[in-house]
This record gives C-alpha cells, structure tokens and sequence, in this order.
C-alpha cells in the first residue's frame, strides 16, 4: 500500500473518530432530555476500484425499538382514558357523599325522617314543623346540588374536548411540516436525527388522545392512522371539527342533536363504541363522560326524585290535596309530569305552600297542604303518615337500578352504591393501565442513552483516533525520510 493510501485511510479514520465522538457527546449531554434517541454512527468500508480505502460514514441513525414505542403508545391512550373514567366516578362520589358523612344524601334523607318523627311527637310546636321544613329544603337542595355537579362535569369535559381537538390538529400540523423538513434536509445531504426526535415526541403526545398507528413512508417521514383506520396525516394533515356548548343541561344529548359531534374532515365520526375512529383515548374518554357516564348518573338521580316527589304527591297521603296537586316536593312548583322526568332532580323544590317566606305557611305539613286554616295542632296523623310513607317499597320504573322494591333510603343507598362500584371499578381499570404503562415507558428508558456504556465506547473512539494519528505521523516521517534522500 502507498504512502499516499495510507494517508488517505488513515485521514478517513480521524474523520470517523471524530463523528463517533461528537454523536457520544450528544448521547451523553441527552442522557436525561425526554423525547431524545439514541444516536450511533453507521460506518462501512470504503473501496476505490475494488481497493480498500478506508471508511466512510453512512449517517447517523436513532436507534429506538419501533415495536416497544407501538405498545408503549397505547398504553398511554389506555391510561388518558381510564383516567378519565376514574376523575368523573370519584366526583361523583364525592357529590352523593358516603352513608357515614355528614350532609351526604342518605344523611339528608335521614334528618328530613327524623324532623317528620320528631314533629309528630310534638305536632303543635312550630319549631320542629319548621325544622321538617329546613331538612325537607335540604333535601331537595342536596338532589339540586348532585344535579348541578353531574352538569358542570359534562361541561368541564365538552370544553375540553374542544381544547383537545385543537390541540390534536395543532400538532397534525406540525407533524406534517416536519415530514417535509426530513424531506428538504434529505435533499441537502443533512442529518435529522433532532426533527425525528421532535416527530416523535409530538406523536407521543397526541397518542394519549387518540391511538396512534405509525406507518413509514418513503424518506423517512410517516402517515398516521387511528388504530381502527381513520387516517390522520399522509402528506396532508386531516383536520377534526367540534364546537363546544355551554352551559349543558340534562335534556342537551348527542343523540338530539343539542351537542356537537367530531367531524373529520367534514365528515361526522363515531364517538362511542369500540368501532369508534378515536376508540381508546382520552378524547374518547371524555366524549364517554359526557355522552354517558353522566347522562346514566343523571338517569338514576332523576329516578330517586321521581320517587320523592311521588311519594308526597300522593293524594290518599294528603287529604287535602286535589288530583293533579303538587305535593311537598316539586317539579319547580308543579305537579309531577311523567313525560317529564329528564333533569327533574335539577328541577326539585319544596311546595311554597308550606313555606312562610314563600307566602306559604308552615302548619300545612301538619295539617296538609291544601288547609286554608290551621288545623288541631296535637293532631299528628299527616306526619306520622309522612314519616310512614318514607319507608314505602315502590319498585324503580327507570333508571339503572334492580327491579326490587325500595324505600326512599333505599334508592338513596342503591345510587351510592353504583357510584362505588363504578369507582372501584375505574381504579382498577386504572391501575392496570397506569402499571403498564410505567411498566413499557422504564423497558422504554432503559433502551436509552446508557452513560456508561457511551463512555466505553468512548474509550474505544479515542484509541482508534490515535491509531489513525500514529499511521499519519508513521507517514510523515517516511516522507521525510525520502525527501532526505
């Protein structure tokens, strides 16, 4: 081999020393930055007619395990939505209250019983005919308040659906205008391990949203699927539509039209069922809360205050009442409508009749809603018959609840213990998504940037560097020595 071969071998060994070594410094300086892949430098020989001249670097590539990213990808989907599920059967919860906490539903239940009983043992003592009325108003504002909050949950979550969509077709954008970046730089002979690094880290957030499936295209860049198909960027960004609504009450559905669906492209997607385009997601998830999670708990709340209000509406209960009569529970002042039960729990109220600061008078609970004058004030036959009626087993006619008889306790006890279930089913849900993912996103990490293992190859990269260095200077001298000659 000449000593001009020689020179040109060794040169192209400095060359890629000195690339292995900027690539192990970047990998090291990275070590802990999210979203980052490992580099390495591919390296092959170099021939000239057939001759050995060296090396030649080929690139830089990230090294990332597709398959583990694929899986990790998902699990994070699994994870946005079943916590999703978890928030809303925790809330609710905590709306209803447990048996034991003071002010929960069941506890409001039992002090409105226990003022019935305490007046009937004292019918002429105003003081406890008003402490009926206080727990009675509580009672219908707890069932308001349980309404309210269910409501203010769909509305949290169709805001967000509208902060996610845009979210989702921001980063669509992107993703697009990175592809055409690895494209340009390509063209230009340029790296880009860094846009792939960016790519990637915008897939991996959208992934939480909506399963994402990565499929490659020519020149490195991507197109995007859902997991059930609906394709969301090839060369082309697609483009979701949604327009939130406030405020949300219990009778706004998807299904009646009163709430928006998501559109892609124009055209209306599927947002429930595992046919779904957006199946698995928080996006999903949310639409789930929205459309029905809550539109079930809300059903069941209804139930319980159509049972309330029944219960009291009756007219062999209260002499005094005419047929078509409200009783001491309302529909905002009106008799119960059976056609219109959605949303009566947002609707409860005490009858003015019995209230003093409504025009109202508080010996009618004693004496029945329909007197006009006070009545014999030891006679405790209405409220014995109240606190009777309390305990009545009436069968459900809607909602989620079993087909057994149940008292008004019972309905109670019944809706919190599906609130429970629900709950105890979500963390379970939940905990198994969370350790998986956790699981994949450490089996992830340690396909890393490992420091150590970058420094002994460091440690090899500094060796070749000298090898190369002595054959330049073995070179050198040998031309000295012939130009001595």
């Amino acid at each position: 081999m000449s000593i001009t071969a020689s020179l040109s071998n060794a040169l192209s060994g400095l060359a890629a020393a000195s690339r292995s070594a900027q690539v192990v410094s970047s990998n090291v300086s990275n070590a802990l930055t999210e979203g980052y892949a490992r580099r390495q430098v591919e390296l092959s020989p170099r021939y000239v007619d057939g001759t050995g001249a060296g090396v030649q670097i080929d690139g830089v590539t990230r090294v990332v395990d597709e398959t583990l990213l694929r899986e990790k990808r998902l699990a994070s989907a699994s994870s946005g939505s079943a916590n999703v599920a978890n928030e809303f059967n925790t809330a609710i919860l905590n709306f209803i209250g447990s048996p034991e906490e003071a002010g929960s539903l069941t506890d409001q239940i039992a002090k409105f019983e226990s003022a019935l009983l305490e007046a009937a043992s004292r019918p002429d003592s105003d003081a406890r005919l008003a402490n009926v009325l206080t727990t009675a108003q509580a009672l219908a504002g707890k069932v308001n308040d349980i309404s309210d909050g269910v409501q203010t949950l769909r509305e949290d979550a169709d805001a967000q659906i509208g902060l996610e969509v845009n979210r989702l077709n921001t980063s669509l954008e992107q993703i697009s205008e990175i592809n055409a970046q690895i494209l340009r730089a390509k063209a230009n002979g340029r790296d880009f391990p860094a846009l792939l690094d960016q790519r990637q880290s915008l897939i991996d957030d959208i992934s939480e949203l909506v399963p994402i499936r990565q499929i490659p295209r020519e020149n490195d860049t991507v197109a995007l699927y859902t997991i059930n198909g609906a394709l969301l960027l090839d060369i082309k960004p697609a483009e979701f539509g949604f327009v939130p609504s406030a405020p949300i009450t219990p009778d706004q559905t998807l299904a009646s039209g009163a709430l928006s669906g998501l559109t892609l492209n124009g055209n209306a997607v599927q947002t429930s069922g595992t046919s779904s385009a957006i199946a698995g997601g928080t996006l999903d998830g949310l639409f789930n809360l929205r459309d029905d999670l809550a539109v079930a708990v809300q059903d069941n709340l209804d139930e319980v205050a159509r049972d309330l209000v029944l219960r009291f509406e009756d007219p062999t209960l209260d002499p005094t009442l005419l047929a078509g009569d409200a009783g001491l529970f309302t529909d905002r002042g009106a008799a119960f409508t059976p056609a219109d039960v959605l949303g009566l729990a947002g609707r409860l109220e005490v009858n003015a009749l019995a209230d003093p600061n409504q025009g109202g008078a508080i010996y009618r609970l004693r004496d029945g809603l329909g007197a006009t004058i006070a009545g014999p004030v030891g006679d405790a036959t209405l409220l014995n018959a109240k606190a009777e009626v309390l305990q009545d087993l009436r069968a459900p006619v809607g909602g989620g609840f079993s087909g057994a008889s149940k008292s008004l306790s019972g309905f109670a006890a019944s809706l919190t213990s599906i609130a429970g279930q629900s709950l105890q089913a979500s963390n379970s849900t939940l905990s198994f998504a969370t350790a998986r993912l956790e699981g994949l996103e450490e089996t992830f990490l340690a396909n890393g940037v490992d420091s150590d293992q970058e420094l002994q190859n460091l440690l090899l990269i500094e060796q070749a560097y000298a090898a190369n260095a002595r054959v330049i200077q073995t070179a050198d001298e040998l031309i000295q020595i012939l130009i001595r000659l």
